[in-house]
């Protein structure tokens, strides 16, 4: 639960509070049971046993029934309807809400079992629409490029083709199936990153030279491309996991190198401010729409919805989750056809 209430323990106060007030039943029923054979015997002076215990029984019953209204009203009824909607739960169905109308009367333990229980569905239902948004957006991702795959592969089979014709449908497959395995790879970190908390495998490295290796990493693209690379870092050491900080300025420079023209120029900066580490990566590329900035750290969100760039969507999502496992912050400003820049804040481990 989102409030860290442990329900297990609501339900034991529950528990407890509803014995309690059973005892307290019974006890109200044996003291009004005698309270009226007094009261009956000292107004009648000495009326007959059979009366008096006709007259406690029914005291007793008026008591009983009064009281098991109350809670028939305040703790079963609820109780049973969170019992009848934690079944239909349990058979997949999560649009699922209790309403707080007994709010007013039922025991503050059990009004918060009931807001934990709601707050489990919603998360339950945005959990199952991510599933069904993330295989189909999966699916087409991957359906895409086999479906081109096996055309051109098809073509090459029957023959027919000129050598020139031959050498670029080749090409042609082996960027498919170099975007297939990037895919499952950010797929698979992807997943492997919702589900830790923990980060194993700590070391202390130099922060500053591993951006310059992710850089000449890309350099055959930037030289082909006769894109200027400007990098202003101060010497800064860090203490992480290196190989997975690595996925943040990998995929951070990749893009501002598709997304730069060529001819035109990357920025790269390291230092520190405020107590921070910050590092920022300007380009000077097409920039982003405006009101594809809130979605582009969205799973599979391309801002290029033309596809005229190639990109699996999990890129900026992949650089986001490892920021936040970082305790850092990432930010995003942009202006189309001047570039874009992304500013990455670190905790300073110093």
């Amino acid at each position: 639960m989102k409030n860290g209430k442990n329900p297990f323990s609501v339900v034991n106060r529950i528990g407890m509070k509803l014995t309690i007030l059973f005892a307290i039943i019974i006890l109200v029923s044996e003291i009004l049971t005698f309270t009226a054979t007094i009261v009956i015997g000292f107004l009648t002076g000495g009326t007959s046993n059979t009366v008096q215990v006709v007259v406690s029984v029914a005291a007793s019953f008026l008591v009983g029934s009064t009281l098991a209204f109350v809670i028939s009203n305040t703790v079963l009824k609820p109780l049973s309807e969170l019992v009848k909607a934690t079944r239909k739960v349990t058979n997949g169905d999560f649009n699922i809400h209790l309403e707080m109308k007994y709010s007013r009367l039922s025991l503050k333990e059990l009004r918060e079992l009931i807001h934990d229980f709601n707050e489990m569905t919603e998360e339950l239902r945005n959990t199952e629409l991510f599933r069904k948004d993330f295989i189909s957006n999966f699916s087409h991702e991957f359906k895409t490029p086999l479906v081109s795959i096996r055309g051109f592969a098809r073509q090459l089979y029957e023959g027919g083709l000129t050598p020139e014709q031959q050498k670029e449908f080749s090409k042609i497959i082996l960027d498919e199936t170099e975007y297939l395995s990037v895919l499952s790879q950010n797929t698979l970190l992807m997943t492997n990153l919702e589900n830790k908390d923990i980060i194993t495998e700590k070391t202390d490295f130099s922060l500053d030279e591993q951006l310059r290796n992710c850089m000449i990493r890309l350099e055959p693209q930037w030289l082909a491309k006769n894109i200027d690379i400007d990098m202003e870092l101060d010497e800064i050491r860090y203490y992480w996991n290196a190989s997975m900080l690595a996925h943040v300025w990998n995929n951070l420079f990749d893009n501002a190198v598709k997304f730069t023209p060529e001819g035109g120029s990357i920025r790269v900066t390291l230092g520190r401010k405020d107590g921070l580490i910050v590092a920022t990566v300007t380009d000077s590329g097409c920039g982003i729409p405006e009101e594809a900035i809130p979605h582009i750290f969205e799973k599979f969100y391309q801002a290029d919805t033309s596809h005229a760039t190639k990109g699996n969507g999990l890129g900026l999502s992949l650089v986001k989750k490892i920021v936040e496992l970082c305790e850092g912050d990432i930010y995003v400003s942009s202006e189309v056809g001047k570039g874009t820049t992304f500013t990455i804040e670190l905790r300073d481990r110093k």
